[in-house]
């Protein structure tokens, strides 16, 4: 046991209907049954599923359908606020993205006799009871055009980046954790992705909240590879370093490096613990060499007292647009896209193991 824990979402029914109370104006009947519906709590077949959300997207009055600021939230900090949202006609917010998205590929569905490439529910792990996507829902989660939507975070509010455990990190880091936070398949799957598709021979590399391993093959011919991170004693055992730096970045997100001084910006498994997250990025933005790339790889597996609140509160579709976001907000970066790295089996294709996603963005060349 590394102290890490699973984050399930979306399994509780009265956080479903709340979830949905917060978006639209609906009857109480209506609320309910999109509920069940939209939230993947019935056993309909999907081409079901489908014809009942078109039906019943045609009975709903557009008025009733209006978004509106949230009443109330349920995020896991007692001081997090609701986020509020400006509604206008020419803003798109996180909620309508994927309303959009969900709608077309329901259209896609009813009108064509395969099934479609993506999928629009979130399904349950039986044995963990853990809210994981179907498969093509993380790759729909990143807008392709980010004109036209506002940022999902609030900059008047602390409370999203707020965590259940204030204290510095520098004590937490204190003693060394020379163990992995996802299961073995995971570790395999992200060595895969970071040494043979996120890495080219020749790249200068730093690696973002480093620890004892970077998870690069033996033999990746790299120019340099930089670790910054929290703990001296695991730093210093991680074979893939040419050098360390200790830094926290929650108390200053400012990177000792050089512009231009990278090809490639990792972060494994821990961004959801930075607090100042889209500073973080600027500096990544600055330290990267003109098309050059950041890649954040991260799962449901969390020490929870550390995660921000905007994370916790959230499913894995939701931190994979915030992950965009942050890049985004950043400024300076294009072509930002989500990648499922899971393991899947069977006719389902449900994922089997720890799920594994990244979000990647390319600074641009001028």
């Amino acid at each position: 046991f590394d102290g890490s824990f699973w984050l399930p979402t979306r399994n509780n029914p009265v956080s479903n209907l709340f979830r949905l109370q917060e978006q639209f104006q609906l009857s109480q009947f209506s609320c309910f049954d999109l509920s069940y519906i939209t939230g993947r709590m019935c056993f309909f077949s999907l081409k079901s599923l489908a014809v009942i959300l078109i039906l019943m997207a045609i009975a709903t009055d557009a008025s009733a359908i209006t978004p509106r600021t949230p009443a109330f939230s349920t995020p896991p900090l007692p001081e997090a606020q609701s986020i509020e949202h400006r509604h206008t006609s020419i803003t798109k917010t996180r909620n309508q993205f994927l309303r959009d998205a969900l709608l077309g590929g329901v259209v896609g569905l009813v009108a064509s006799t395969s099934a479609p490439n993506t999928a629009s529910a979130m399904v349950t792990d039986p044995q963990t009871g853990v809210a994981l996507p179907e498969e093509g829902e993380i790759e729909m989660a990143i807008p392709k055009d980010w004109d036209g939507f506002e940022s999902p975070f609030d900059n008047n509010s602390k409370s999203q980046f707020a965590r259940l455990d204030s204290t510095p990190d520098s004590f937490f880091y204190t003693d060394p954790r020379f163990v992995e936070h996802v299961d073995e398949n995971a570790v395999k799957l992200m060595t895969e992705y970071i040494s043979n598709e996120a890495l080219q021979n020749g790249d200068a590399v730093l690696d973002l909240c480093s620890s004892w391993t970077s998870h690069i093959k033996n033999g990746k011919d790299l120019q340099r590879v930089a670790g910054l991170g929290m703990n001296a004693k695991e730093l210093e055992s991680n074979p893939s370093l040419t050098e360390w730096t200790i830094r926290d970045l929650n108390e200053n997100p400012k990177l000792p490096y050089d512009d231009a001084s990278f090809n490639v910006v990792l972060c494994q498994l821990s961004i959801d613990y930075l607090t100042r997250p889209v500073e973080v990025m600027q500096e990544v933005r600055r330290v990267l060499k003109p098309g050059g790339k950041v890649q954040i790889i991260f799962s449901n597996r969390l020490f929870l007292s550390k995660a921000v609140a905007v994370w916790t509160g959230a499913d894995d579709v939701d931190h994979a647009y915030t992950v965009g976001a942050y890049i985004n907000e950043s400024g300076g970066f294009e072509n930002i896209a989500a990648k499922d790295l899971s393991n899947r089996k069977g006719r389902g294709r449900r994922i089997t193991g720890d799920p594994l996603y990244v979000v990647s963005g390319t600074k641009l060349n001028r």
